[in-house]
């Protein structure tokens, strides 16, 4: 346990002088298209079929996890490039700011304007999705709570949130139950990337823990989860929340399943074919 400790201070530390970006693949489908473009200084990739007999009006605002302080990895771009292929919508991936250079704030500060960008270009009500894995599943629903409570902005069609973290107090005990069958994510280390990310005054703001925010407006969220992720039991706290405020969420649990398992392809193979069968019908 010291052990993991000390690396992750010495990944903070780090990342406290390194402003750390999502960089475009080395190579990508040939049946798709990239295109970088910049928002508040900050890279904005837009990943579409090349062929136009192969879109469908489906766009889909991608955050990619990485505990608030790395960017998305080449099993996120490949994830990525499967659903492009799979759907034909067009994913939008910002490379948002990142902890501990940067906290809630900044990150609020692009991803709020940039949403209400895309929301005026787009029919929200049938063609736009929010999705997110891990820490990005955490800010999608986040965003959301966000929004919900301001007239000018309209929701998504659809929420999708995979591995969601959704409280970086990690102060639900049933966790330290699962914690003996996660082998991916350790409590006391996610703890100091959350608090990074809180910076002074968000501990105990929604907008770190939007397991805290409201679902009164909030419709049509689904999440997917495995049994061996410790971030499950704040999933269901969320549900029992959400239910008080008549607000469904649809969780999808996968019997052994590890955190983010879809994008990472650790687990066996049914149980990621599974998921990820699941996700496509859920986007279409």
């Amino acid at each position: 346990m010291l052990i993991i400790l000390m690396l992750v201070l010495a990944v903070i530390a780090y990342f406290m002088i390194v402003d750390i970006e999502t960089k475009e693949p080395n190579n990508i489908s040939k049946a798709l298209n990239l295109k970088t473009e910049y928002y508040m200084d900050r890279k904005i990739f837009i990943i579409t079929p090349k062929e136009d007999k192969d879109k469908t009006d489906k766009t889909i605002l991608y955050f990619h996890g990485g505990a608030y302080m790395a960017e998305a990895t080449k099993q996120h771009w490949r994830f990525i490039e499967n659903i492009v292929n799979d759907t034909g919508a067009t994913v939008i991936l910002p490379d948002y700011p990142l902890t501990p250079k940067y906290n809630y704030k900044d990150v609020f500060n692009m991803v709020v304007p940039l949403y209400k960008e895309i929301e005026e270009k787009i029919d929200t009500s049938n063609k736009l999705i929010v999705m997110g894995d891990s820490a990005g599943g955490g800010l999608s629903l986040a965003l959301l709570e966000k929004i919900s409570q301001e007239n000018d902005y309209k929701l998504p069609n659809k929420t999708i949130l995979i591995s969601p973290w959704l409280d970086v107090r990690l102060n639900n005990p049933e966790i330290n139950i699962i914690q003996k069958k996660d082998k991916k994510l350790n409590k006391e280390a996610l703890k100091i990337s959350g608090v990074a990310y809180a910076g002074e005054d968000g501990i105990n703001s929604y907008l770190v823990n939007p397991i805290e925010g409201d679902l009164s407006k909030i419709n049509n969220l689904t999440i997917l989860i495995g049994t061996n992720d410790i971030l499950k039991p704040d999933v269901y706290k969320l549900q029992e929340r959400a239910k008080k405020v008549n607000c469904n969420i649809d969780i999808k649990e996968y019997e052994n399943a590890s955190h983010i398992w879809l994008i990472d392809r650790d687990s066996d193979d049914e149980v990621i074919q599974k998921g990820y069968q699941d996700l496509i019908q859920i986007i279409k």
